[in-house]
């Protein structure tokens, strides 16, 4: 299925073979034993590789799997609180903020207005304030406080060196 006329071809060791017409490249390959896979279509002229396709395809999904494995998968979770929430309210909501943020995961953190009290929308934002006072060291701010109809929403994201080892890695590490 290689198009070009011309193709640079490339052993599975990694030795040139030279430029060649794909024709001679297959020959070369089928005596071999291997495939020819083109392996950078949009180098002048494109390369070529002599290998087993099999294997390397093999090869391929195994470190995609690593790869997708080293991934973090980062999860928003709400803290919803109101503009005149009482302190010890407040304080538990901070404590879930900090535990989320060492855990890694992003903070929405939302105030609901209820009837009239958006228009005291100063309030809400300095409750916004005060949590991201609180919290400032371990934490950047993503998204700054924004009214969006009843909720005044904040989001917040941990700073990269904040995020704890998970439990059974902190023991050995101990």
């Amino acid at each position: 299925m290689i198009r070009a006329r011309e193709v640079r071809v490339v052993t599975e060791a990694g030795e040139q073979l030279g430029v060649m017409a794909p024709r001679d490249a297959m020959r070369e390959a089928q005596e071999r034993g291997l495939d020819l896979v083109e392996v950078a279509p949009t180098a002048r002229p494109p390369v070529c590789r002599i290998m087993d396709f099999g294997k390397y395809k093999y090869e391929q999904s195994k470190r995609d799997r690593e790869t997708r494995k080293k991934q973090k998968v980062v999860t928003i979770k709400e803290v919803k609180m109101r503009p005149n929430i009482e302190d010890h309210d407040f304080d538990v909501r901070r404590r879930q903020t900090e535990q989320f943020l060492k855990e890694g995961d992003k903070i929405k953190a939302t105030i609901m207005f209820r009837g009239r009290e958006v228009v005291h929308s100063e309030l809400g934002k300095a409750v916004l304030d005060r949590l991201l006072e609180t919290v400032k060291d371990l934490c950047i701010v993503e998204r700054p406080a924004k009214l969006e109809g009843k909720n005044m929403i904040m989001i917040l994201a941990p700073k990269a060196a904040t995020v704890e080892q998970p439990k059974a890695q902190q023991q050995v590490s101990e």
